[in-house]
């Protein structure tokens, strides 16, 4: 597939096993020798668009982050930023009340909730990661602005909490909460957006990915491959289907693609 030029990667799950919380040695090696063939490596993810020390080896150009509401360069350069209008973000503080769920949000500190549930600290533990800070979300708000929050509850709660916010859209990659972002901005926006600086095809892009966060991002680039370990209706949106990240995955649709 020579005319590959650039390619995107999830982490959680894709890049990032959620066994060993950590590249598996395999994709370290595809993903080097994807660099010395001259094809780009970008990052969509559902993190902030900053350091992640999980994927430090990797040499990547950008970050989309928090599903393409920012995206910035590896220096740390800022791209482009899209924020929750404060209405919105009201309202989905007053539904978590209603709803009795946890909130968070990602601000200049990090990702920090309104408080820890056993959903959070289900979170945490799956990513291998300490439940996030406590802290006053109206308040860093106002100062700061986010470009996405995280509502801890179960599908069908979020089902109803989403039929009254028209102006925003919700989206998983695990079913212990969902992202929330403004409508029309996900990980295709933001795989669209970045094209579009760098000059490029759809047809000259190709995404990995294994959540249901990732089926916008797969539907921007000309090709798309799910890992094992996605869900069925990730896997029923790619192009090709890979084993799970643990069993060699990533190296082996690399290879089945001829990119490496």
């Amino acid at each position: 597939m020579s005319e590959i030029k650039i390619a995107f990667f999830d982490i959680d799950g894709t890049l990032v096993s959620f066994n060993s919380h950590r590249i598996p040695s395999s994709a370290l090696i595809g993903l080097n020798t994807l660099t010395k063939n001259g094809i780009e490596i970008v990052i969509a993810t559902g993190r902030a668009a900053q350091p992640i020390p999980e994927i430090k080896e990797i040499h990547y150009s950008a970050i989309i982050g928090l599903n393409g509401a920012e995206c910035a360069l590896r220096d740390g350069t800022q791209l482009y930023h899209h924020s929750i209008p404060e209405t919105m973000f009201k309202l989905v503080l007053e539904m978590g009340k209603r709803y009795d769920f946890a909130i968070a949000a990602e601000f200049k500190e990090g990702f920090v909730v309104d408080r820890v549930t056993p959903r959070v600290e289900e979170m945490a533990a799956r990513i291998a990661s300490p439940c996030p800070p406590v802290r006053n979300l109206r308040a860093l708000f106002e100062k700061e602005g986010t470009g996405q929050m995280c509502i801890f509850t179960d599908p069908e709660t979020e089902r109803k909490v989403m039929e009254e916010l028209p102006g925003l859209c919700s989206s998983r990659w695990c079913d212990v909460f969902a992202d929330i972002n403004i409508a029309g901005i996900d990980k295709g926006s933001g795989v669209r957006d970045y094209l579009h600086l760098r000059g490029l095809s759809k047809e000259e892009a190709i995404s990995f990915g294994d959540g249901g966060n990732d089926i916008p991002m797969f539907r921007a680039t000309g090709t798309s491959v799910a890992m094992g370990n996605s869900s069925e209706a990730v896997k029923k949106e790619a192009d090709y289907i890979t084993a799970d990240i643990d069993d060699d995955g990533l190296r082996q649709s690399l290879r089945h693609f001829r990119l490496i």
